[in-house]
């Protein structure tokens, strides 16, 4: 048998979920673009996901974000199953209302709290209608300016708040908090960094997680570190992956740095977080200059080379040379197992399994893109806020 032969399995149980509003429209601050084709509401973004499923296995779920994809959910909920997938993650929104301005958990006005902490119990509403486990969160809440807010209040509210929404759940579901190091609030943000999400989770119990997102750290910042840290201490609950080269995390994931994308996979597979159910794998990406469908097929393809290099990493060897102090030779295992070309053998692999072999050339070819392009005239397309 060889090495990728061993491998193979990992590879076949991998799953990576799929952002709904990854296949609206979407831009800069300056300017959202419109594209032919692009969905109008929630049941053509998940017949758009199913396309990415259909081409590479490896995309079974499709996460849904509130109140951008409101609908009748056991409707939406059948319809995904249809077309091959299922509905997955509930990610909620307190940062495009009025009323959070300077914040939502953990704002001084205990009705602005309040009708957060109600948004989230819809979202567990949801949750139950589609067969959801997890409720992520990102809040877009901090300060701009020295003194604008009572910093350590923010965090006893937030607490406070979480605590409420957790309470919430059901036996089955969990809370995921995510993190970001800045924006949209300049000066301080509530929940900066994974130590903070970290403690915040801790403190509410073992149905809370910290959601790594690979765009939100500060340039340098060692993110394989953190996930061998959140592995170790068992709270890493979900990855969001994707990719920036100066501060936004819109990206193609691996498209800045695919080294890193490798390096943050070996601590997976070191930490037993491959295929692990309490880890989750996901996309939160932005298509705006690509078309949505294609780049979230490149984008899962990215995991799935660089999970089969990181398989193949010889961790015997590795070990053997880590132990021995052999500092060129353990890098140069290292860097082995990241240059190996396992393009032809995930290839030949996916038409052994009945799967494309060159899964974007098959999209291409299939005329699915001329067809919705053709057929979605009218109407509103799906983008930011819908």
């Amino acid at each position: 048998m060889t090495a990728f032969e061993e491998i193979t399995d990992d590879l076949a149980a991998q799953a990576i979920e799929l952002p709904s509003w990854a296949f609206g429209n979407s831009g800069t601050r300056f300017k959202v673009f419109g594209t032919p084709g692009t969905p109008r509401d929630p049941f053509e973004k998940i017949a758009d996901a199913a396309q990415v499923h259909r081409h590479t296995g490896l995309a079974p779920t499709v996460a849904l974000h509130i109140p951008w994809d409101r609908c009748d959910f056991a409707a939406l909920r059948a319809h995904a199953e249809e077309n091959g997938v299922r509905l997955g993650t509930v990610n909620s929104n307190t940062f495009q209302d009025d009323d959070y301005k300077f914040g939502a958990l953990t704002h001084e006005d205990p009705a602005v709290r309040k009708k957060a902490i109600d948004h989230h119990f819809e979202c567990i509403d949801i949750m139950h209608q589609t067969g959801s486990r997890d409720l992520k969160i990102w809040l877009a809440e901090g300060s701009n300016y020295p003194g604008q807010a009572d910093m350590r209040g923010r965090q006893d509210r937030l607490h406070e708040s979480l605590r409420t929404v957790y309470e919430r759940l059901g036996d089955d579901q969990r809370l995921v908090l995510e993190y970001k190091f800045f924006e949209p609030a300049f000066y301080h943000t509530d929940v900066p960094d994974w130590g903070t999400s970290y403690a915040q989770v801790a403190a509410l119990g073992d149905k809370a997680v910290v959601c790594l997102d690979t765009g939100h750290h500060a340039p340098g910042t060692n993110i394989e570190f953190i996930v061998m840290q959140l592995l170790r201490l068992g709270k890493l609950g979900s990855f969001d992956f994707n990719s920036r080269f100066y501060a936004d995390d819109d990206l193609i994931v691996g498209a800045a740095d695919p080294f890193q994308l490798f390096r943050i996979l070996v601590e997976v597979v070191r930490g037993g977080g491959l295929n692990s159910p309490d880890v989750a794998f996901m996309l939160d990406q932005c298509h705006n200059v690509e078309k949505k469908i294609p780049g979230q097929i490149r984008s899962v393809l990215n995991v799935q080379e660089m999970t089969a290099r990181a398989l193949l990493l010889d961790t015997g060897a590795l070990r053997a040379a880590q132990v021995a102090g052999d500092v060129l030779e353990a890098n140069a295992v290292f860097m082995d197992a990241f240059q190996t070309d396992v393009r032809p053998m995930l290839a030949e692999w996916r038409a052994g399994r009945g799967l494309p072999a060159d899964p974007m050339r098959a999209y291409l070819d299939s005329g699915y893109q001329e067809a919705i392009e053709a057929e979605r005239v009218g109407g509103v397309q799906a983008g930011w806020g819908a």
